[in-house]
């Protein structure tokens, strides 16, 4: 059995599919479109059956592309997800606008279900809900209240799923109702007005005020979205969240990163000596390290977005962000893509389809990839280690995780004055609007959140690791080889500089290495595009790494691991960041000087390194010229950038 879960925005749907399904869940795309569903496995019995988690929508008629996939489903029976079964959640602390999207489907005439959820938020506003009323309202459907936040109603739910399965319902709520098409907006302003005249007299009938509370939201409503301090609360939110990821994240970051020190030489001990080796021991285990080692740091960025969403005070952020949006040609709904974007700007990009003017979406689809996501934090955490020192300034800030903030903030206010460009050269005739609910404020549930950090780290991990896998191999052997007998040649001139110079025996390996690394094929290729790169302050070796990061950016640290295993002599596995600071160049000066690596952390913060990013947008567009577009303006920004910076601090 294929079961839908509806509900509006806001209503704890995440939280019922997280109590019903677990673990045992994925996330997809709904067939032909790129809109997220999150699919679990749930056991009704002894029957194993299929959840299906809808996007948020407010009524069956869309106002975007995200809330059209559920108009699309339910209005055609041979739409492969398509339900058995609906269950609708809605919030009972605010019935009104939960009821009339429920009503639209208890008129379809699918066995449905209802759950009111928050019935904790409900009480405390002193609201009591006569659910047998409720039931006598809408015949044959199955009604139940539960706490899904706070993981009660459970079993009582899959008990109404299993009931409730063969119900379909005879009668409909609003009589002689019937689906309007998406074109005849009449229709579907008459259908609005007529359910909302039912449904309010049906309030009236069903819930009982007891008392009415103290509005202490409103007060601190007052606080955290006041013009002014607003802002600057929500700064310091940020600055504590990237102080915190910074300092506490370093200690298993440690850990990680001399685990796979020891694996790889232990690897290149133990295997026998060879292609084999070499492959194992200085390709995969140093590519897949570089990714692993930031595991800590992403689940923590996670961890905090999500407690921001669970507490309600990301919709805040949304609504004291509407006054600073608008100058820029974006609305406060602009927050969700571009705070999206922090984890991924694939997410971002796609969570644009909840803004329905098109040209706000527009622009925050074009302005998204400026946010820094977490496949840039494994560079910005290199360099800022190699460049930035571990020390305290004003007296109880940490420098580099003050460096890490600033580049986040480089990237939105760079955002902000793209999207005010774009808001000049793009035209349309309509204007847009802001239609928001502050839910209530409520305690984080730790399973929940919990789950949402597994599940965005797996996505990150795995994800990433078939790029970088992949990529990896392909570079070991670039490095590992080259044309003709130019790597023997070099090996040979290395071996006579050597004796020359009377180098012992490590120095020796480490010059033999370094000199057919630059006579390999991927030498080859770097050298040829070092001129290019060389006003920035970058070598080829670099040069290479940005190259190959247009899979990922977090390829960039792979690509460097790899390229720097190649000349390990196999006993001593040192970081990745004491090679790097090994570096010299022709004239004895460091290679990651201060200079070059805010030149590397600019040239991130704006490039567009990222190819499924554009394949994402062009989806969304429909058209290649805006991702052609967005990788030219993006690529342009970060190359005057980076040599702005190289030139500012050389």
């Amino acid at each position: 059995m294929k079961i839908a879960l509806l509900g509006n925005p806001n209503t704890g749907k995440s939280s019922v599919f997280n109590m019903l399904t677990g673990l045992r869940q994925h996330v997809g795309n709904f067939p032909g479109v790129t809109v997220d569903k999150k699919v679990g496995e749930i056991k009704i019995g002894e029957e194993t059956h299929m959840l299906v988690d809808f996007p948020g929508t407010y009524s069956l008629y869309p106002r975007s592309k995200d809330e059209q996939v559920v108009y699309d489903v339910l209005t055609d029976p041979s739409n492969q997800d398509y339900p058995d079964l609906i269950m609708v959640i809605a919030d009972a602390s605010n019935l009104e606008r939960n009821l009339f999207f429920f009503s639209q489907i208890y008129d379809l005439g699918m066995p449905c279900v209802l759950v009111l959820n928050m019935n904790d938020v409900a009480q405390r506003a002193g609201k009591h809900i006569n659910i047998e009323k409720l039931k006598e309202a809408f015949p044959g459907a199955s009604i139940e209240g539960s706490n899904a936040r706070l993981g009660t109603g459970k079993e009582r739910i899959l008990s109404l799923l299993e009931n409730a399965a063969d119900k379909r319902t005879e009668s409909k709520f609003l009589k002689g109702s019937e689906i309007c098409s998406l074109d005849d907006l009449q229709c579907q302003e008459q259908e609005a007005s007529l359910r909302y005249q039912q449904i309010s007299g049906l309030i009236k009938e069903i819930e009982e005020i007891k008392e009415i509370p103290k509005k202490d939201m409103n007060k601190i409503d007052k606080i955290l979205v006041h013009p002014v301090f607003g802002y600057v609360i929500f700064a310091a939110i940020l600055m504590v969240i990237f102080q915190f990821i910074y300092s506490f994240a370093a200690y298993p970051m440690d850990l990680i990163d001399g685990w796979f020190a020891e694996l790889s030489g232990f690897l290149s001990r133990s295997l026998p000596e060879g292609i084999f080796n070499d492959l194992i021991s200085q390709g995969i285990v140093p590519g897949i390290g570089g990714v692993v080692i930031f595991i800590p740091q992403i689940a923590l960025l996670f961890f905090f977005i999500s407690i921001l969403e669970e507490t309600g005070y990301l919709a805040r952020v949304v609504f004291i962000m509407d006054r600073l949006m608008r100058p820029f040609g974006l609305n406060g709904k602009s927050v969700v893509p571009l705070l999206s974007s922090v984890a991924c700007a694939i997410p971002g990009v796609m969570a644009a389809r909840t803004i329905t003017d098109w040209k706000e979406r527009m622009i925050t689809i074009l302005v998204a990839p400026l946010m820094s996501c977490s496949a840039r934090i494994p560079v910005y955490t290199l360099l800022i280690a190699l460049v930035i020192p571990n020390e305290t300034v004003f007296g109880f800030m940490n420098l580099q995780g003050l460096v890490l903030f600033s580049l986040y903030a480089l990237g939105l206010v760079s955002a902000l004055a793209i999207a005010w460009i774009l808001k000049i050269f793009i035209k349309t005739r309509e204007k847009g609007f802001l239609l928001l609910e502050l839910p209530g404020y409520k305690a984080p549930q730790l399973k929940n959140v919990g789950l949402t950090v597994l599940e965005k780290v797996k996505v990150f991990v795995f994800d990433a690791g078939k790029v970088i896998l992949a990529i990896s191999i392909i570079l070991w052997a670039l490095a590992s080889y080259g044309p003709g007998d130019d790597m023997i040649n070099a090996e040979t001139e290395a071996r006579k500089s050597a004796l020359t110079r009377q180098l012992d025996q490590e120095e020796t390996e480490q010059l033999v290495a370094s000199e057919k690394l630059e006579h390999s094929y991927i030498g080859v290729f770097g050298k040829s595009i070092e001129p290019v790169i060389q006003p920035l302050g970058y070598d080829w070796k670099i040069g290479i790494s940005l190259i190959t990061s247009f899979a990922a950016r977090e390829v960039f640290v792979g690509s460097l691991a790899t390229i720097y295993a190649v000349h390990d002599d196999g006993e001593e596995n040192k970081r990745l960041i004491d090679r790097l600071r090994e570096e010299k160049r022709k004239d004895g000066s460091p290679v990651y000087s201060l200079a070059m690596g805010l030149s590397l952390m600019v040239y991130y913060v704006f490039a567009m390194q990222c190819m499924s990013t554009l394949a994402v947008v062009k989806r969304e567009t429909k058209s290649w010229k805006w991702p052609l577009f967005q990788l030219v303006f993006m690529g342009v920004l970060a190359y005057v950038g980076a040599w702005i910076a190289f030139t500012i601090f050389s």
